[in-house]
């Protein structure tokens, strides 16, 4: 069985993190997202990788380097379409069977079995169904699936009434079986509601409805709660929460290698899972379960809320407060900062006293005092665009987003929901309530009246 990982397209809707690195090369607890997906096709017997690039591939090459199983890198197109990608890797081997999965998808080993497991039992054409309730959005954001006793009987594109599952991005076909229906792919997802505009894209969605129509069965396998597919910003977090959670769940007890050191005045409550190296100091509290990497230091005080996954040689420190699903490796939360509710990626630095809430792209610079709105005065949640389509996230909408290489002056403040591009800055005192574009810096225009000030204003 060869393992397919379809991971070229643009990831126009995951802006501001698609611009310096395919989506899928995004980090989820302080790995690429491609690689535990890889490494859970090469654990489900996947005897060798095809994956297939397009947009910024080479951060894709660089997430899977090193992988022990043989991989073959394909260039696709950005915008052909899944069916078409898996025939493009499927041209490149002897293989009959193939898993393929997309390449933005966050999953566990277990659902990954389980496709595997259920195409080969029933001999059939096998897709991933996710339960809409654990799919992190509204039903009309995604493919469904209409199941029927274990069947896929029909497959529909972004419903105004969806079913109640949601196509997984992870199939077991044989490609003396299907290939056909790949070959066979309408060019777009047919089965729509009158006054859709499905866009033209060879999606794999469209050849399982074409094997259904044709009158072939399509099994399926429901997923467990460990999944998450990256399409929108505010799906790092989502996902890096699930999968945090999930590497704990695997450690039955503590995990504290020789060398590491506790202090006897820290205060911990949660498991602990401990690399090589790391330090935990006076004063400090741990609550809720934290993964640290090698080298990392947690010490004077800081207070860190998990679930958590803290990367390697991180500083936490001076009484800050740290309450995220991740921090990057090399990063610094330091002087009474507060990162809450969010993830940061490598090299985030939150040196004084500033509140950020949301995800911080790769070496992101806060100037002190960096302010993050999170309520709005109508206790709403902050509409966004993406695409040009207005959107209200089910969760984390009042979130703020920093692109990578991003970077903020004194006293700045980020209103809910707002978003800030790559290689930006956001200038001094600032109060930044619009999505800043990649490669743009803003400043404040001050106005100065001076007058005569002395002695004589008090009367001497």
């Amino acid at each position: 069985m060869k393992g397919v990982i379809l991971a070229a397209g643009f990831g126009t809707k995951f802006w501001p993190y698609s611009e310096v690195r395919n989506k899928c090369a995004t980090r989820v607890a302080n790995r690429p997202a491609v690689r535990w997906l890889a490494e859970g096709l090469i654990s489900a017997g996947a005897d060798g990788l095809v994956v297939v690039i397009g947009h910024r591939g080479q951060s894709v090459r660089g997430a899977l380097h090193g992988l022990p199983t043989p991989v073959q890198f394909v260039e696709g197109v950005p915008d052909e379409g899944t069916a078409l990608a898996s025939l493009r890797a499927a041209s490149t081997t002897s293989d009959d069977e193939l898993l393929v999965a997309y390449g933005d998808v966050v999953t566990s080993l277990a659902n990954v079995r389980a496709v595997v497991d259920r195409g080969r039992d029933v001999g059939a054409p096998t897709a991933l169904a996710v339960p809409l309730e654990n799919a992190g959005g509204v039903g009309r954001d995604w493919i469904n699936l209409r199941l029927n006793e274990g069947r896929v009987v029909e497959v529909t594109g972004h419903s105004r009434e969806p079913s109640a599952h949601v196509m997984g991005g992870l199939f077991h076909l044989r490609m003396s079986r299907d290939g056909d229906f790949l070959q066979g792919n309408p060019g777009l997802v047919t089965k729509v509601d009158v006054g859709a505009m499905p866009p033209v894209e060879a999606d794999l969605a469209a050849s399982l409805q074409l094997m259904i129509e044709s009158g072939h069965a399509v099994a399926a396998t429901e997923a467990d709660r460990v999944w998450c597919d990256l399409d929108k910003p505010w799906h790092i977090i989502r996902a890096s929460e699930i999968w945090v959670q999930h590497l704990l769940d695997q450690h039955e007890c503590d995990v504290v290698p020789d060398g590491c050191l506790i202090d006897d005045s820290a205060d911990i409550d949660g498991r602990l899972v401990l690399a090589p190296g790391v330090r935990i100091g006076k004063r400090v509290c741990i609550d809720g379960g934290a993964i640290i990497g090698a080298g990392t230091e947690v010490t004077n005080g800081a207070i860190v809320q998990g679930p958590i996954h803290i990367g390697r040689e991180c500083r936490v420190r001076h009484y800050c407060q740290l309450e995220a699903a991740a921090l990057g490796d090399e990063s610094i939360v330091s002087h009474g900062s507060e990162f809450c509710g969010g993830v940061a990626f490598e090299r985030a630095y939150l040196y004084h006293y500033m509140e950020i809430s949301g995800v911080v792209g790769a070496s992101v610079d806060f100037g002190a005092g960096t302010v993050c709105g999170t309520l709005r005065f109508d206790d709403g949640a902050t509409v966004h665009r993406v695409k040009g389509r207005r959107e209200v996230p089910t969760d984390n909408a009042n979130c703020a987003y920093f692109g990578d290489y991003s970077r903020t002056g004194v006293n700045a403040t980020i209103m809910p929901g707002v978003k800030t591009g790559a290689y930006s800055l956001v200038g001094p005192g600032v109060i930044l309530s619009n999505d800043l574009p990649s490669r743009k810096a803003v400043f404040v225009q001050q106005e100065h009246r001076t007058i005569d000030w002395g002695p004589e204003r008090y009367g001497w």
